[in-house]
Formats: structure tokens, sequence, C-alpha cells
């Protein structure tokens, strides 16, 4: 499975099951996963994960 469809087939459930409150986990699991993904090979990355 591609990612995008992973994607689709969770904007369906929540669409489908009125599950809106998922939305703001998900957006924040996306960016926290981004933030960690974007700072790994940098100087930031020992500031970054003291703040976890």
């Amino acid at each position: 499975m591609s990612k995008i469809s992973i994607m689709k087939e969770l904007w369906a459930f929540m669409k489908a099951r009125k599950k809106w409150w998922l939305l703001p986990i998900v957006i924040f699991m996306v960016l926290l996963g981004a933030l960690i993904v974007f700072t790994e090979g940098s100087a930031l990355a020992p500031f970054i994960y003291a703040l976890f």
C-alpha cells in the first residue's frame, strides 16, 4: 500500500464514521514526525530532543 492510499482510507473512515476528533491527533503526529525527520542530522537535534 502506498502512503497516499493509507491517507485516503483514513480520510474515508473519519468522514464515514464522523470521527473528526481524530484529525487534530493525526495532524500533530505528522508534524511531530516531520520535525524529527528534518532535524535528525542538524545541529538543532539535541535541543529538539530536550523538549521531549
